[in-house]
C-alpha cells in the first residue's frame, strides 16, 4: 500500500502534467487557427482558376493539354502521402497509413497486381510507416524527398508540384495520386486519395463557380490560355493540400491533449480521493492509540 509521501509525489507528478497538456493544447490550438487562416487565403485562388478553366471548357474553343491525357496503360504511379514531422497527434498518423494501404490496393486493383508504384511520403512519421512495407514488397518503392516536410512553404511545396508535372509529361509516370488528411472542421477530418495527374476535366468543372453564362473574350487564345491555367490550377490543389493536412493535424492534436488532460484530471482526483482516505485513517489510527493510551493510564 502506498505511504502518504508516495501518493503525495504522484499527485505532484499528475498535476505537473496536466499543466503541460494543457498548455499542449493551447499552443496546436493557436497553430490550428493559424493554419486554418492559411487555408482560408488559399481556396479562393483555386476557386478563381477552376473558373477559368470551366469556362474555357464550356465554350466552343478546342482546348487540351499533355497534363489532361490519360494513359491507356498504367505500368508506374506514385502516391504522395501527406503525414507529420512530429508525433504527440493521436491515431493521425495511423489512420493516414491505413488509408494509403486502401489506395493502394485499389490502384492495384484498377491497374493490376504488377503495376510498379512510388510511394512518396511527406513527414518524418509517415516515412517509418511506409518504410515497412516498402522493403516487403517488390513492386514498391520509397521515394526520399528531403526538400520538404509538413511545414515547408510555399517556394518548396510550388518545386515539389512542378516536378511531378515534369515527371509526368516525360512518361516516368502514368500516374499520381495525392493522399492527405482533408479539413472539415477543429472536431472533424477525413482521409482524401484524389487522382492529382492526370487532371480531370470533372474534379475542375465540379469546383467551378456555377454563376456562370455570360460571353467571354479569351486573348491570346483559349489554348494558351488553357495551357498556362492548368499548371497553376495543380499548384494550388498541391499547396491547398499541404495547408489542409497541417491544420488537421493541429487538430488532431489538440484532440489528443484534450484527452490526455481529461485522464490527468481523472487520475488527479483518484488519487486525492486515495491520499484523503489514506491520511484520515492515519489520523484515526493516532486518535485510537492516544484513547487507548489514556484508558490504560
Amino acid at each position: 500500500m502506498a505511504t502518504l509521501r508516495e501518493l503525495k509525489g504522484r499527485i505532484g507528478s499528475v498535476a505537473s502534467s496536466e499543466k503541460i497538456t494543457g498548455a499542449m493544447k493551447m499552443i496546436s490550438s493557436a497553430k490550428m487557427h493559424k493554419a486554418e487562416g492559411v487555408l482560408r487565403r488559399l481556396q479562393p485562388f483555386r476557386k478563381c482558376v477552376e473558373t477559368v478553366i470551366g469556362n474555357l471548357l464550356s465554350s466552343d474553343a478546342a482546348v487540351s493539354s499533355p497534363l489532361t491525357a490519360k494513359r491507356p496503360v498504367v505500368a508506374k504511379a506514385a502516391i504522395i502521402v501527406l503525414g507529420s514531422d512530429d508525433g504527440l497527434c493521436g491515431a493521425y498518423n495511423v489512420n493516414i497509413f491505413k488509408g494509403l494501404l486502401e489506395t493502394l490496393a485499389r490502384m492495384r486493383q484498377e491497374a493490376g497486381p504488377e503495376v510498379r508504384v512510388e510511394i512518396v511520403p511527406v513527414g518524418r512519421k509517415m516515412r517509418r510507416a511506409v518504410e515497412k512495407i516498402a522493403t516487403t514488397d517488390p513492386y514498391l518503392t520509397l521515394a526520399d524527398v528531403p526538400e520538404v516536410d509538413s511545414k515547408s512553404d510555399g517556394d518548396s511545396v510550388k518545386a515539389f508540384a512542378r516536378s511531378f508535372e515534369t515527371r509526368f509529361l516525360t512518361g516516368e509516370l502514368d500516374m499520381v495520386v495525392l493522399q492527405y488528411m482533408h479539413f472539415v472542421s477543429a472536431g472533424r477530418q477525413r482521409i482524401v486519395a484524389d487522382n492529382y495527374l492526370p487532371v480531370s476535366y470533372d474534379t475542375i468543372t465540379a469546383g467551378a463557380s456555377k454563376a456562370e453564362g455570360r460571353p467571354y473574350l479569351f486573348e491570346p487564345d483559349a489554348a494558351t490560355i488553357f495551357g498556362t491555367v492548368l499548371p497553376m490550377y495543380l499548384l494550388s490543389v498541391m499547396q491547398e493540400a499541404f495547408a489542409e493536412n497541417r491544420a488537421s493535424e493541429q487538430a488532431a492534436r489538440v484532440m489528443a491533449m484534450q484527452s490526455a488532460n481529461d485522464n490527468a484530471q481523472k487520475l488527479l482526483e483518484q488519487l486525492q480521493l486515495e491520499y484523503n482516505k489514506l491520511r484520515q485513517q492515519g489520523i484515526t489510527t493516532e486518535l485510537l492509540d492516544i484513547v487507548g493510551g489514556q484508558a490504560r493510564d
